[in-house]
This record gives structure tokens, sequence and C-alpha cells, in this order.
């Protein structure tokens, strides 16, 4: 009974750390549920496990009555010692047999679309990232939030 224990704090450690894999993740809500081109909500994080590869997703929040089935989204990133990067990225949200891609509840769908096509490596240090919408609605009509996920890769 002793030995069973000592264990149980050890144990109880083991499962607290295979809890999640996330990194970072972090979501800016839009007024208005409305996203204008200006507005660039910015995400900041640091990675100091430079051993691990990332995964890195976009998320999506917008309500059933959002008018497309995709999202045009400039993403512009600064990794550590290194010049911004901005790429134009076409993130599928509904098609015609399934409907909404995402995970919805009443009428609010959540979409997280990895924008890596494989595990990354990153450095250490500090990276931003940016997001711009880039559709043709001006301002993108029942769009609720947008953000960035970073977790550790399971594959």
């Amino acid at each position: 009974m002793k030995n069973l224990l000592k264990l149980l704090p050890l144990t109880i450690l083991l499962f607290a750390g295979c809890g999640t894999l996330d990194v970072y993740e972090k979501i800016s809500s839009f007024p208005g549920h409305e996203w204008k081109s200006n507005e660039k909500p910015s995400f900041t994080f640091t990675i100091t496990d430079t051993v691990s590869r990332y995964d890195i997703y976009v998320i999506f929040r917008h309500e059933d009555a959002y008018h497309f089935k995709n999202l045009w989204v400039n993403i512009s990133t600064i990794a550590p010692k290194d010049t911004m990067k901005t790429q134009l990225l076409n993130i599928p949200l509904a098609d015609n047999k399934k409907g909404w891609l995402g995970s919805g509840m009443d009428d609010v769908f959540d979409h997280r679309a990895r924008i890596t096509s494989s595990p990354i490596r990153l450095k250490q240090g500090n990276y931003t990232f940016t997001l711009q919408q880039n559709m043709r609605e001006e301002p993108l009509q029942y769009a609720l939030a947008a953000g960035i996920r970073v977790e550790k890769s399971k594959r």
C-alpha cells in the first residue's frame, strides 16, 4: 500500500502531461459581426522548443447566414530574424454534400483550417501572424472572429 501511495503523485504528473499539445491559440472578435478589410487581427507567440514539429491553423467563426463557402485570407508572418512574408490562402468552409465543414452549435460555426501542409520545425523566438480578409464583400458580413492556433504535431 505504501508503494502505491508513492506512485500516485508520479501517475498524476504523467497524466497531467498527456493533456493538450496546444502551444498557442487566440482569436479576435469582430464588432457588429462584420470583418472589414482594414481590420487585421495580429497574434504574437514565443517558441522555445525547436525539436518538436508544429501544425499551424487559422480559426474562423461565423454565423449560418455567412454568404460564402470559403474564406480568402492574407496571412502575414514574421518569424525570428526574418522579414515579413505574406500568402493568400483560400480556406474551404462548406461543400455541396455536407454543408458547413466546421463544427457548429445553433447558428454559429467554427472552422480550424491547417495552413501548414505538413508539420514544420520553428525557430526559437517570437512569431507574429496577421490576418486580413480578402473577400469581395466589404465588410464581410456574419463573420464573428478569426485567430491562430499552433500545436505540437501528433503526426
